[in-house]
């Protein structure tokens, strides 16, 4: 599964229909402006952040009765958390926002990897820890308040499918949504260590239909899958469910970066060899990269190559190679969202 790798992380909550269709325009995806929707104004500048202390550095921090103040959110948690917001929020990209989001906050290093850990991680089991989160809280997640919501999902995660300890994730968790929900830190706490009382695969056991009865459900409830991508997989190999089950194993595996040599510009074998990475088994265009942010590399910043899974390479790749009547002298690109297929296009269409 190459195409789903580097798309759009979105996520999907049951009982919702899946919203990959792409962001709503003209939403407001500033990131250090005021974004209201969730405890006040949330600059990350630490400005002002109403509702509890002031946490300005180098201000005051002390609460009403004098005492010191918890100390603010990490900044890798709080951006996570900005970035799983907006794709809730504003129907934003995480490929596309947290990126700017990073920049934003001067995370680097191991806080930036951190912080995309969590956000594509929770992004990826979204419908499985909503189901745990509506059995934690004894009430459906479209209940919560949002921005409550998206901090307890990170906490979910961290306990579920991260090596964080249990206090470290509910303590960072609870000062989260202190931060973005005020007045409902006892209910975070609360929820946070029930979720504690079993591992992923015991939540598991509890909450998914049977498999026997229905394993479809089954099936989607323990992979974090809607039940409509489970059925098209099964029914793609032919009813195999063993098959159907590594299918969904690996879709949720974390997919590495793909970069996108633009032919005319740099070919993926001079691209390997400049950013210490391997050149793509399927696409011409494709190179494997093994680690580092790829906006850091010079050719990137260049336009001599983009990320791009490797999957949406060869959909661009097998629209040239169609054979067509008449004149090849316009292109018009339909399906354009954030424009890496267009960006391929148009250097092969340059060539032409």
């Amino acid at each position: 599964m190459t195409g789903a790798s580097n798309g759009p992380e979105r996520g999907y909550a049951p009982g919702r229909p899946d919203r990959a269709a792409g962001p709503r325009s003209g939403s407001d995806q500033r990131f250090g402006g005021d974004q209201r929707s969730g405890g006040g104004d949330q600059r990350f500048g630490g400005g002002d952040r109403r509702g509890g202390a002031d946490r300005r550095p180098g201000g005051d921090r002390r609460g009403a009765a004098g005492r010191p103040a918890r100390p603010p959110v990490d900044r890798a948690r709080q951006a996570a958390y900005e970035a799983v917001a907006a794709v809730h929020r504003d129907d934003a990209y995480a490929n596309l926002v947290l990126p700017a989001i990073l920049r934003e906050t001067g995370l680097y290093g191991r806080d930036a990897a951190f912080a995309t850990e969590l956000t594509y991680g929770t992004l990826r089991h979204l419908g499985t820890l909503d189901a745990v989160l509506t059995a934690a809280a004894g009430r459906d997640v479209a209940r919560i308040d949002p921005p409550v919501r998206d901090a307890l999902r990170l906490g979910a995660y961290q306990l579920l499918h991260t090596r964080v300890p249990p206090h470290a994730a509910v303590s960072s968790t609870v000062d989260l949504v202190r931060l973005v929900g005020a007045g409902a830190t006892g209910f975070a706490n609360a929820v946070l260590r029930e979720v504690t009382t079993r591992d992923a695969d015991g939540w598991v056991a509890q909450l998914a239909p049977s498999a026997e009865t229905d394993p479809i459900g089954h099936l989607a409830l323990a992979y974090s899958h809607p039940q409509w991508i489970v059925r098209a997989f099964s029914e793609a190999l032919g009813g195999d469910l063993g098959e159907t089950t590594r299918l969904l194993i690996e879709d949720n595996e974390r997919p590495p970066v793909h970069l996108c040599a633009r032919p005319g510009l740099v070919d993926a074998v001079e691209l390997a060899d400049e950013v210490g990475g391997a050149p793509g088994a399927f696409s011409p265009y494709a190179v494997y990269l093994s680690g580092g942010a790829p906006g850091d590399l010079p050719a990137v910043a260049q336009g001599r190559a983009h990320v791009q899974d490797e999957g949406s390479q060869l959909v661009a790749d097998a629209l040239v190679a169609a054979p067509l009547d008449g004149p090849d002298g316009r292109w018009l690109d339909l399906c354009a969202g954030p424009g890496g297929k267009s960006g391929l296009l148009g250097a092969l269409a340059a060539q032409r």
